[in-house]
């Protein structure tokens, strides 16, 4: 006769510590249904602040003359029209690059400097 194991232990026999169910002790409680499986803290912070906001406005010599603009033409035809300054503006500053040997980092550099000012003229309103 040979002695058949289980997973339990031996057949007809020893109880596991494990009863198969979540949160149930070998005794039978079931601590799982007095758990709550979520806990609310508390209200998410509301902002104050939108989240796009223009931290050029207002500052700058061409700042009120470029807030008026975008109010009259409209902010999708200003950001295009922009855009399009914006492409040929340093599409200049490659071709100055060529002109003098400059390499693609000072060309970058013009770049950021060229953002720079228009952000301190008021360009970037």
């Amino acid at each position: 006769m040979a002695a058949s194991i289980s997973a339990n232990g031996f057949k007809g026999g020893w109880p596991s510590a494990y009863c198969g169910s979540r949160g149930a002790s070998m005794w039978g409680e079931n601590y799982a249904a007095s758990v709550p499986t979520r806990v609310r803290v508390g209200k998410r912070p509301t902002r104050l602040v939108p989240m796009m906001k223009n931290v050029n406005e207002g500052k700058g010599v061409f700042a009120p003359i470029v807030v008026v603009t975008r109010n009259i033409i409209g902010k999708k035809t200003f950001n295009q029209l922009r855009g399009k300054a914006i492409a040929l503006h340093s599409q200049v500053i490659t071709e100055f690059c060529k002109t003098i040997g400059a390499d693609a980092k000072q060309r970058q550099g013009l770049i950021r400097l060229a953002k720079k000012n228009g952000e301190r003229l008021g360009f970037l309103a």
